[in-house]
């Protein structure tokens, strides 16, 4: 008789396979609540009803952005379990906050500013300034915060009234640049690095031929700061109604003043003025809840992501002459890049669109970047003269740093503007190429051969640069600084030596750079789209919108499910286990490839989600 049953080997692979089904079954039901609760919370959060007295909570969390960074689905995923988004935009904060001013059933503003991760001065002065346009309203503002760094309390200053925990602190510390230099480690690995630049104040790359900071660099870094820390100090003092000199002497004071306290930073945050008064976060709830209405045992109140997309839904579609914002954030190189990161085609591209579109009559180029390849740079630069010969007026309006390359794509434009903090200028170029023949030679690594000219693999890393070749690069680089200065000059209706006597790599704030010409007026993005409209004459009958790559059916689908209803609802229902399989790695990856089968294309992927975290 045939014994048919499997052997141990065949069980193994039964039992697998049978392990495996279950699993898919598991992952696909899954999938399947997920839809269902998205489903859901989409419905709830359609029939969200704002009502009267309620109190606008401002609570940013994580970095303020010109731009995501992150992809649109894992910024609703991560937010409908829970975890908010760590990046929040700038325009979305003021136009929140713009909104609820006009808004009769909000009562009044809170400023929770402890969470703001990085955010530059410009942008907190952004910021600033619409919550002055808020208290103009009539409606009063609250700031309430446990601990606050000097970036945070410049935006917390603008409140009516500042509440700070018994035991936090407030110190204004000052501005400060200091840099990690390699020259002796780079010569213990033998390792060859060669500076090219124009301009004794272009110092981005000496810590790696400089074992501290050049005279020059300290020079020009202390200037600017000090100009930037006085428009810190002066507008602080001006929201808070304290003399800036006596707020300065404070700063230089304070080991005394502390002692004073006996070493109570709040204690002395409210004998300085600088705060009104300490309050735990329990009696601070209690005081929001006098001035405003009791609700869930807190006061009423609506965050301010999800006040956003509820005027979203509530606004008609604005047909209007467009006055396009086009955003250059970040590091400027070449190709197409992702937001968060200026690509010479991608960025070219956007800038292009905005042109073509006959809905735009004018252009606002948002620049918020260090700057990067020259290259890449002039791609963009090109594209803002061609929209200006085109008849569109473009107008460069610059947030936290303008400089260097950041700085060539602005130059072009009909006016420039920036707030008195960005840091602008450094108009100078350079380059550097490191060697590694001694390295190679400590573990008796050696090369050699030849080549049919002296260029022929005079860049390889391996053979020391030969003093020709670096001649060679230096006059490239001579001529590119050349470049620089005299398109500014052009520009700007200036003459190259008056450029070069204000350029050479040298950073200024944005006062500094308006009182030398390389601005033009002083204000944030309000400011320049009112004058971008001006100039294309729409007055102020205009409506302010953003030219970004678009979004997919996928990704405008994840986005609509993610306010804070949703996300009560998704926690309620889909099991802890559930979120944590949403918000693994690998899955954060997969839902990236939503993109990639969107658009029409057979979703084929050579990818292995096997990295080992």
């Amino acid at each position: 008789m045939n014994d048919k049953r499997p052997g141990g080997i065949g069980r193994f692979f039964k039992g697998l396979w049978g392990a495996l089904n279950f699993l898919r079954l598991v992952a696909v039901n899954l999938v399947f609540v997920i839809l269902v609760v998205l489903f859901v919370a989409a419905l709830r959060g359609g029939a969200t009803n704002l009502k009267d007295r309620t109190a606008l909570v401002l609570d940013p969390k994580g970095n303020i952005v010109e731009q995501y960074t992150a992809e649109p689905a894992e910024r609703a995923f991560s937010s409908l379990f829970g975890d908010r988004t760590k990046e929040v935009q700038l325009r979305d904060i003021v136009a929140t906050i713009d909104a609820a001013a006009k808004d009769s059933r909000i009562e009044r503003l809170v400023i929770k500013p402890d969470e703001i991760e990085s955010a530059g001065f410009s942008t907190l002065r952004e910021i600033g300034a619409a919550v002055d346009r808020f208290r103009k309203s009539g409606k009063d503002v609250v700031a309430v915060a446990n601990n606050m760094t000097q970036g945070q309390y410049y935006l917390a200053a603008h409140a009516d009234e500042i509440l700070l925990h018994p035991q936090g602190a407030i110190l204004l510390e000052g501005l400060g640049r200091y840099r990690t230099y390699y020259k002796d480690l780079l010569d213990k690995l033998g390792v060859a690095v060669h500076l090219f630049r124009v301009g004794e104040y272009k110092s981005a790359a000496e810590p790696y031929v400089r074992n501290d900071s050049s005279a020059e660099a300290k020079e020009a870094d202390l200037y600017w700061m000090n100009g930037i820390w006085g428009d810190y100090l002066k507008d602080v003092a001006a929201a808070r109604k304290l003399d800036p000199a006596a707020l300065t002497a404070d700063i230089q004071n304070y080991p005394d003043l502390i002692k004073s306290t006996n070493g109570d930073l709040a204690a002395l945050a409210l004998k300085e003025k600088l705060v009104d008064k300490l309050a735990t976060r329990d009696e601070a709830r209690a005081m929001l809840v006098e001035k405003g209405v009791a609700e869930h045992k807190t006061f009423r109140q609506i965050d301010f992501q999800d006040y956003a997309r509820l005027v979203e839904r509530e606004q008609a579609i604005d047909t209007r002459p467009q006055v396009a914002v086009v955003v250059a954030e970040g590091e400027i190189v070449d190709g197409d890049q992702a937001p968060g990161t200026v690509g010479g085609d991608s960025t070219s591209r956007l800038i292009r669109q905005a042109r073509e579109d006959d809905a735009v009559k004018a252009v606002v180029l948002r620049v918020n970047s260090p700057g990067g390849e020259v290259f890449a740079s002039e791609l963009i630069r090109r594209e803002v003269e061609l929209t200006r010969t085109a008849g569109k007026p473009v107008v460069v309006s610059m947030g936290d740093v303008a400089a260097s390359g950041g700085y060539w794509i602005s130059m072009n434009a009909n006016r420039i503007f920036a707030e008195p903090t960005t840091i602008t200028g450094s108009i100078g170029i350079f380059g550097l190429i490191a060697n590694f023949p001694d390295t190679l030679a400590k573990i008796g690594v050696h090369t050699d051969g030849v080549g049919t000219t002296p260029f022929a693999g005079a860049f390889d890393v391996r053979r020391p640069l030969d003093p020709k070749i670096g001649d060679v690069i230096q006059t490239v680089i001579d001529k590119g600084y050349r470049d620089f200065v005299g398109n500014v000059a052009k520009a700007r209706n200036k003459k190259p030596e008056e450029i070069d006597a204000i350029a050479r790599g040298r950073v200024w704030s944005g006062e500094q750079a308006k009182e030398r010409g390389l601005v033009d007026e002083l204000g944030g993005l309000n400011d320049a789209a009112a004058a971008a409209a001006q100039a294309a004459n729409l007055g102020s009958d205009y409506h302010l919108t953003y030219v970004e790559k678009e979004l997919t059916f996928w990704e405008r689908l994840a986005l609509s499910f993610n306010s804070e209803a949703d996300a009560r609802v998704a926690r309620a229902v889909v099991p802890q286990v559930g979120r944590d399989w949403l918000e693994a790695p690998t899955v954060r990856d997969n839902l990236r490839l939503l993109r990639s089968v969107s658009d029409g294309k057979i979703g084929v992927f050579a990818y292995c989600f096997c990295e080992i975290r």
